[in-house]
């Protein structure tokens, strides 16, 4: 089964993708955007959070099990994650080791940067601004040959990262701000949407914890700390709205169908595999639902 999803028409469909974050858990919508790769499955528009931002990239890229290797392989590098980073750079995640050293054309893993950049879908990366505290979806213009910045950008997550700098600015991972940004597909003209959540049907986001820690280590961010502050509650509003979509037939949404043993920052290798499989089989249970859905 092979699906193009590239309207004939521009003004009769847009078929959007949004990619959540999660840190390594999002090892399941790695599974399923290979998936979509095996089925030749494209969208016009694609809106990556966090990880889900570096996980479209290989998806664009057509670059097979990419993201896997990241999650399962390089995550072992003592220079991806861990305590020794944070001491030593303020960062428990590295990204300029991930979306640096790793994916340049001179790393082990570099990203196809042509196929990326002849890809005709529109692809948006959400970052938060690090002073205001406002979402902003960078694109596929902000990155260039080797400078991986606005993926970064988006995956900087405050408190385990310092916030990235680009064009000027700072920013902070997106799910700050926009965790699911179903608003900004919707306000860009897509008609359907395919939606690839990280955590099963029945989570609920909790406040965030250890409130003075983040409140300290962000003293000199506060419009970044409001957010955090209300994120359980803009997630709840957000998560409604996907339910409300998909009920009326323009959400089609995948999320993991029983809870995993991966959380944002594991770093168990099979742990991980098993996350990532769980979005093969969660896909290939619904495949032809979902064609059903992007072929009416």
């Amino acid at each position: 089964m092979v699906l193009r999803l590239y309207p004939l028409y521009k003004d009769i469909m847009k078929n959007g993708l949004i990619v959540e974050g999660g840190g390594m858990k999002c090892a399941y919508s790695a599974g399923i955007l290979d998936r979509f790769l095996d089925d030749e499955i494209c969208f016009d528009e694609c809106i990556g959070v966090s990880a889900g931002s570096g996980n479209l990239v290989s998806y664009l890229a057509k670059q097979r099990e990419r993201n896997l290797h990241f999650y399962t392989i390089y995550q072992k590098h003592p220079e991806y994650l861990g305590m020794r980073n944070y001491l030593k750079t303020g960062s428990y995640f590295n990204l300029q080791y991930i979306y640096g050293t790793i994916t340049n054309s001179t790393g082990i893993d570099p990203v196809d940067y042509q196929t990326l950049m002849e890809n005709p879908t529109e692809y948006y990366l959400t970052a938060t601004d690090a002073r205001t505290g406002k979402v902003e979806y960078l694109s596929g213009k902000d990155m260039k040959k080797d400078d991986f910045r606005a993926i970064m950008a988006s995956c900087a997550i405050p408190v385990m990262c310092k916030p990235i700098e680009l064009n000027g600015r700072l920013y902070f991972d997106g799910g700050v701000s926009d965790s699911i940004p179903v608003q900004k597909a919707l306000d860009d003209g897509c008609d359907k949407l395919v939606v690839l959540l990280e955590n099963p049907r029945s989570f609920v986001r909790q406040p965030q914890k250890y409130k003075p820690f983040y409140h300290f280590i962000l003293r000199n961010y506060p419009e970044v700390i409001r957010k955090i502050d209300e994120r359980h509650l803009k997630y709840h509003v957000v998560i409604d709205l996907v339910k409300k979509l998909e009920e009326e037939g323009t959400a089609f949404v995948f999320a993991p169908s029983h809870q995993g043993k991966v959380q944002t920052t594991t770093s168990d290798s099979d742990d991980i595999h098993e996350q990532y499989n769980l979005g093969i089989a969660d896909y290939d249970a619904r495949r032809e639902e979902l064609k059903e859905f992007l072929s009416r």
